[in-house]
């Protein structure tokens, strides 16, 4: 017997390797350091080389593809339940070579450089964000001290510390003066970095026919584009548009048995940063819609859908069903390979 499939176990130093046959017995196995690890594949006949999709996995699923192997990445919290007793590296290879012969688990696409950039992006403006918004409650918080207060909104903030730096009058001492004008520039600093990614994915955006498409969508600005581009690849992958919305996790759970279905609040899976721009952009919708009833203009389906719904189940409600749909809408234009039509209405048949 030779072997056909290897499951690698990821770490920062130390591989560990599992390399089996068909039917899944192990018949070697293997622990590397990382200069060797990179090299061990090179003179293999082609294996489908199989590893969970954490950190680093994409890089290492693009290495081994240019050297001729099938890469599966499969989920983590898929693998899980097939590794047995304690959890060793040699236990969790073991488990994804169990893990791999199971049809249920859908394998997680290797993404792309390009992928992978778009999305570091997301994720230092995120983290940006962050440090913004801690500046700013740490501005509030200081000058609150000295009744000094800040209306809400970030973009409020700036001129409403200058003003309290410039009064004479309140108790701020000099030298937090001096402090909290500092913080300022922190929080400008922190500003321009944002405006300078949202500059790259604008750029980005320009060039990707797929993303041009969704920013058609109502609902759905640069950041979504972009982040559901780099997150999800080509959304055409999926077999139809609920897959795409139960992969972000914007379906109900379910806990149904015999002739009793029960559904309960979404499942919350995938990323929870992509879901959480769907369901603000869903919010953007029904806004929208509201501001168009009560000017007396006509409303589009998806409108008039979004705001009959909202008075039956609530605005929330209606928002995270709003971010299914146009999760659902976003797969077809890209199945399609179309642009977005508002008046669109889904035929069923006879």
């Amino acid at each position: 017997m030779h072997a056909t499939t290897v499951a690698i176990d990821l770490a920062k130093e130390v591989f560990e390797l599992a390399f089996a046959d068909s039917a899944g017995h192990i018949l070697e196995r293997k622990r590397l350091t990382r200069r060797t690890f990179s090299r061990a594949m090179e003179n293999r006949a082609p294996l489908t080389v199989v590893m969970e999709a954490c950190g680093s996995a994409h890089y290492w699923g693009r290495h081994f593809q240019a050297q001729g192997h099938a890469v599966r990445l499969l989920p983590a919290r898929d693998v899980r339940p097939y590794v047995r007793r304690n959890k060793t590296d040699r236990a969790d290879a073991a488990g994804m070579i169990e893990a791999a012969r199971c049809e249920q688990i859908a394998d997680v696409p290797v993404k792309s450089a390009r992928q992978q950039g778009l999305q570091a992006l997301h994720r230092v403006r995120e983290q940006l964000k962050s440090q913004r918004t801690a500046a700013i409650n740490l501005v509030r918080g200081l000058l609150r001290e000295y009744g000094v207060t800040i209306p809400g909104g970030s973009a409020k903030v700036r001129m409403a510390v200058l003003a309290a730096l410039e009064d004479a009058g309140n108790e701020l001492p000099m030298v937090l003066r001096a402090t909290i004008a500092e913080q300022l520039q922190r929080i400008a600093a922190f500003q321009a970095d944002m405006a300078a990614i949202e500059k790259r994915l604008a750029e980005e955006a320009g060039r990707d026919v797929a993303v041009q498409r969704y920013l058609t969508v109502p609902g759905v600005g640069l950041l979504t584009a972009t982040a559901l581009r780099a997150g999800a690849g080509d959304l055409s992958r999926f077999r139809s548009g609920r897959h795409p919305a139960a992969w972000i996790g914007l379906v109900p759970r379910e806990h149904s048995s015999g002739s009793q279905r029960r559904l309960g609040r979404i499942t919350k899976r995938g990323d929870a940063y992509l879901r959480t721009l769907l369901i603000h952009g869903g919010r953007a919708v029904l806004r929208a819609a509201s501001m168009r009833r009560r000017a007396g203009r006509p409303l589009d389906p998806l409108q008039a859908w979004a705001l009959e719904l909202a008075q039956r189940q609530g605005h929330n409600k209606a928002a995270v069903a709003l971010a299914n749909k146009l999760a659902r809408r976003l797969w077809a234009l890209d199945h399609y390979a179309t642009a977005f039509n508002p008046n669109h209405r889904s035929h069923k048949p006879a």
